[in-house]
């Protein structure tokens, strides 16, 4: 598997080794995110937006829905692979937030859903103040897990025991970057969303595709799996049941190229 180099190894060994199980367990998002895509973004036929760090596509169909033209750009192959399956109508290219594969200008938008915690350096914003028009939005969109909820916060302390060094949301880190040259101030807001299904595949398996975690020993993993499955059967909204909800606070931020 080739990868850039700019991309952090856990990514690049966590999601190439785990794409189908994150594409199978991993939330989608909020419907009310539609309406956020047109008001902060501007997104509209005729418009044309990047999804970068695109993944599997689990965001693509939030921002085709919107009529524009979807550009989805992906360094991990297995992951790029895993997107056209799920969406052969939509162009995938190969390429990182410090190495966009478009032409100057050329974007009405750029999303990063999910992802841009992985490249929140100066060098990658330069690089997308590069390929955006002037005026042209930047958004970035996370499913962060609701804590306030016990079970949630105890599977948050499982997952934290592996995170090494590897890049997260959770650490703020990725604020450092803000305000950022070339950009107005970030607008930020927030949606309740559940993930519904069972609880293997929402609770467990969600938390075997993180990618620090997919990227360890089979034996660990095993270890983890084991970890959350006893979370499970040890609290009593979750024990037995054959659906369960996992809460998330989806949390989505935008600015623009100044003009």
């Amino acid at each position: 598997m080739t990868v850039s180099p700019s991309v952090h190894h856990a990514a690049a060994e966590g999601f190439g080794a785990a794409a189908q199980v994150y594409q199978q367990s991993r939330p989608d998002y909020p419907a009310a995110l539609g309406d956020w895509l047109g008001d902060a973004l501007g997104l509209a036929p005729g418009r044309v937006v990047a999804d970068l760090g695109a993944g599997t596509g689990k965001f693509t169909p939030l921002l085709a829905a919107t009529g524009a033209r979807v550009v989805a750009v992906e360094p991990v192959e297995a992951m790029r692979a895993a997107l056209v399956a799920a969406h052969p109508g939509v162009e995938a290219l190969a390429g990182d937030a410090f190495h966009l594969p478009l032409a100057d200008a050329s974007l009405d938008a750029i999303v990063c859903a999910q992802s841009f915690h992985w490249f929140a350096k100066p060098a990658a914003l330069a690089e997308m103040r590069r390929a955006l028009r002037p005026g042209g939005a930047l958004g970035l969109v996370w499913n962060v897990r609701d804590e306030r909820v016990a079970w949630v916060a105890a599977l948050t302390r499982i997952i934290d025991r592996y995170a090494g060094d590897a890049p997260r949301h959770e650490s703020g880190r990725w604020r450092e970057v803000f305000p950022a040259p070339g950009f107005t101030p970030l607008s930020e807001r927030r949606f309740a969303y559940e993930h519904v299904g069972s609880p293997e595949r929402v609770i467990v398996e969600r938390t075997m595709s993180t990618s620090f975690i997919a990227a360890l020993p089979a034996e660990e993993q095993a270890h983890v799996a084991e970890a959350v499955r006893a979370l499970i059967g040890s609290t009593p909204s979750l024990a037995g049941r054959v659906t369960v909800a996992y809460p998330y606070e989806t949390r989505a931020y935008a600015c623009r190229k100044s003009a």
